[in-house]
């Protein structure tokens, strides 16, 4: 079988994602690390295949997303279409949100997750 997950070919780009996130990455990142969401443990800048998602948690199979402007040209927008479907069809949900979510609403961007947590929870 084929290895899907961090692959050694993105290495220095995922580290220089953790390196370098973004300030609503960092803000959401302190929600989701140490297992302080429901004991779950979220992964940042993980790689599934080719792609890069900014949090996973592989026990429920769960994408966290947070999109900055970038991700609202017409490129981009198709580009994370073909995306989200590749990783959807290997059984993983994805959430996202905007930074501006992330930043302004950070306690209803985390009960969000959490409800995310809580129905995937149900199906495992």
């Amino acid at each position: 079988m084929t290895k899907i997950y961090n692959r050694l070919n993105t290495k220095d780009k995922r580290r220089y994602l953790r390196s370098n996130m973004t300030r609503p990455e960092q803000i959401l990142w302190v929600h989701l690390r140490k297992r302080r969401l429901s004991g779950y443990k979220f992964r940042r800048q993980v790689s599934i295949g080719n792609y890069i998602v900014d949090f996973y948690c592989p026990q429920l199979k769960l994408v966290v997303e947070v999109d900055g402007d970038s991700h609202y040209t017409e490129k981009a927008i198709t580009y994370d279409i073909q995306r989200d479907k590749w990783i959807s069809d290997l059984g993983i949900t994805i959430i996202r949100f905007t930074n501006f979510d992330v930043s302004s609403n950070t306690e209803g961007v985390v009960n969000t997750i959490e409800q995310n947590i809580e129905r995937l929870n149900k199906i495992i």
